[in-house]
C-alpha cells in the first residue's frame, strides 16, 4: 500500500491506531458509527462500519491548478469520508492510496494526525505568502472521526494566529463545536463559510448522504452562524436528476435555505467523474433502476450534464432564490467574514460543460 510508509504506529505492532466507536447515533440522524476492530490488515467490518489509519502527513497545504486565488491551496486533514455520499467527486483520490473508490473510501479514513503542526511550520516558512486556504474542498474537515481527533481546532487556531485567511464547507454539525474559534478568527482575518445542502427531501438524503446530518440539522448550522453574525453561504449541490430537480423541491429547499438565514445560494448540477460515476450508476440501478435511462441520456458523453439541462436547473433556482429575497438571478461567491470583506472577489456558478440540446424534465 501507498500509504503504508507514513503510518502513526502507537503500539510497535506495525498495525493501524483505530478511533473508538462512539456512542451508537440517535434514530434517524443517519450518521454512519464507526468500527474499532483488533488487530490486523487495515479492513472494514461486515456491517460497513468505518475504520481511520492514522499516517504523518509530509505537507499539509496543497496548491491545486488554476487561476482562482480563494482556491488555489487548499488543506484536508482526511482522506477517505465516512459521510458516503455516493456521488462524491472525491472518491478516486482514494485509488491513489491503491484502495477503491467505493467501498474503501467511505470506510477506510486516512487521518493526518500530524496537521496542526505542520500547518504551523508551513504558515511560518519565508516563503509563504499568507494565500487562502479552502477546506472542504475534497473531503469534509468535520466528518465523523473529527469527534474524536479534533485536528480543526489545532488548524483553525494555527489559521487564526497567523491571521491567514481561510474557508470552510462542510456538511457536519460539528463546525458549531468550533463556534467561538471561528468567530475569533474572524475578527483578524477573512473567513469564508458555507454548508452543503442540496435537498431537503429526507426520503432521497437517507439514500444518498447516509452518513451525514440532515438537510434540517445542516441548515441549523447555517442559523446559528447567523446568529452570531457570521455570514454563511449554502451550497446547493448536487441537484440530482430525477431526484431533487423538480419544481416543487426546489421551491421546498430554496424556502428552507432562506429561512434559515443563509447569506448566498449557489446551485450547482450533480457532475459524474471517474471513480464517483461507477460507484453512483451501481447506486443507481440498485435504488432507482427507473432512473436508469435518464442518467445515460444525460451523462452518456461525459462527466457533466447538457448544457441545457443543468442551465434550466440553475434557473430556476434563481428564480426561487429571488422570490425568496436571496441573491436573486447572479450567484457569486459568499461575502467572506472578517475585516478585509469589501476586498473580496465575485466568482460565477461552476461552469457546465455544453453536450447537446435536452429539455427540461420536470
Amino acid at each position: 500500500m501507498r500509504w503504508e510508509n507514513l503510518r502513526e504506529d502507537t503500539d510497535g505492532t506495525g498495525q493501524q491506531t483505530l478511533f473508538e466507536a462512539p456512542p451508537p447515533p440517535e434514530r434517524g440522524t443517519g450518521r454512519a458509527g464507526l468500527r474499532a476492530p483488533g488487530p490486523g490488515p487495515v479492513e472494514s467490518g461486515d456491517d460497513g462500519a468505518p475504520v481511520a489509519v492514522e499516517i504523518r502527513a509530509r505537507s499539509i497545504l496543497n496548491k491545486v491548478p488554476g487561476e482562482d486565488p480563494m482556491f488555489r491551496w487548499t488543506l484536508n486533514p482526511y482522506r477517505g469520508c465516512a459521510h458516503a455520499c455516493v456521488y462524491c467527486f472525491a472518491r478516486r483520490t482514494h485509488e491513489y492510496l491503491d484502495l477503491d473508490s467505493g467501498r474503501d473510501f467511505d470506510t477506510r479514513i486516512m487521518v493526518k494526525v500530524n496537521a496542526g503542526e505542520l500547518l504551523r511550520a508551513e504558515l511560518a516558512s519565508p516563503g509563504w505568502a499568507g494565500e487562502p486556504v479552502a477546506m472542504g474542498t475534497n473531503t469534509d474537515p468535520y466528518q465523523r472521526a473529527e469527534g474524536h481527533y479534533r485536528l480543526m481546532p489545532q488548524i483553525i487556531g494555527a489559521l487564526k494566529d497567523a491571521a491567514n485567511p481561510f474557508s470552510l464547507l462542510t456538511k457536519g454539525r460539528l463546525v458549531l463545536r468550533d463556534l467561538d474559534l471561528i468567530e475569533e478568527a474572524s475578527r483578524v482575518t477573512d473567513v469564508g463559510l458555507a454548508v452543503s445542502v442540496g435537498s431537503v427531501d429526507e426520503a432521497v438524503w437517507r439514500k444518498v448522504e447516509p452518513g451525514t446530518p440532515s438537510p434540517r440539522a445542516r441548515l441549523d448550522v447555517v442559523r446559528r452562524f447567523a446568529e452570531r453574525g457570521l455570514s454563511c453561504s449554502v451550497l446547493m449541490a448536487p441537484i440530482l436528476p430525477g431526484l431533487t430537480d423538480s419544481a416543487e423541491q426546489i421551491e421546498e429547499t430554496v424556502a428552507a435555505i432562506a429561512e434559515a438565514g443563509a447569506a448566498r445560494l449557489t446551485p450547482i448540477v450533480l457532475h459524474l467523474r471517474p471513480g464517483a460515476r461507477e460507484w453512483y450508476r451501481s447506486w443507481l440501478q440498485r435504488e432507482y433502476p427507473h432512473l436508469v435511462p435518464l442518467y445515460r441520456e444525460l451523462y452518456g458523453r461525459g462527466s457533466y450534464a447538457p448544457k441545457a439541462y443543468s442551465d434550466a436547473v440553475v434557473a430556476a433556482v434563481h428564480e426561487a432564490a429571488a422570490r425568496h429575497g436571496l441573491n436573486g438571478p447572479a450567484a457569486h461567491r459568499p461575502r467572506r467574514n472578517g475585516p478585509r470583506a469589501s476586498t473580496d472577489r465575485q466568482a460565477p456558478d461552476a461552469p457546465q460543460r455544453p453536450v447537446q440540446q435536452l429539455s427540461l424534465g420536470f
